[in-house]
């Protein structure tokens, strides 16, 4: 085994499982601080005066679509599954993930976003897999 495969299985192990590496790790932390996030600002929204709860609202939708931006660019960086790291594609479905807390707030562009951008990076992946195998660049 050469150097260059042990450092590619080095990175996929590290890419599985954890955090992992490089953009696997920035869309994981995405996730995991965007999602439970949705409880202090419960709490916040009890705490503030009523004139203020939408607007802590606000800013949390607008970290929402943050969130989901940020899966966009990554995929934008990445657009081709050949030339993602390993564990990239999976890592970008779980941009659904947004869905539960848009849902508990009722906000309708995380829930109308979420699965669609689920979806498409689904359908991006069987496109691209359907291609290759008909030999279409």
């Amino acid at each position: 085994m050469d150097l260059y495969s042990a450092q590619r299985i080095a990175e996929a192990e590290a890419a599985r499982t954890g955090l992992g590496t490089g953009p696997n790790r920035r869309l994981r932390l995405t996730l995991l601080i965007g999602m439970p996030l949705f409880l202090p600002v419960l709490g916040i929204m009890i705490l503030v005066p009523k004139s203020l709860m939408s607007d802590v609202l606000h800013v949390y939708e607008a970290g929402i679509i943050g969130c989901l931006l940020h899966y966009v660019w990554v995929f934008a960086k990445y657009p081709r599954y050949a030339g993602r790291p390993p564990y990239l594609t999976r890592d970008l479905a779980m941009g659904g993930g947004f869905f539960l807390p848009s849902l508990f707030f009722g906000f309708w562009a995380g829930m109308i976003a979420a699965p669609a951008w689920a979806l498409f990076v689904g359908v991006a992946y069987a496109v691209e897999g359907m291609r290759e195998r008909h030999g279409h660049r």
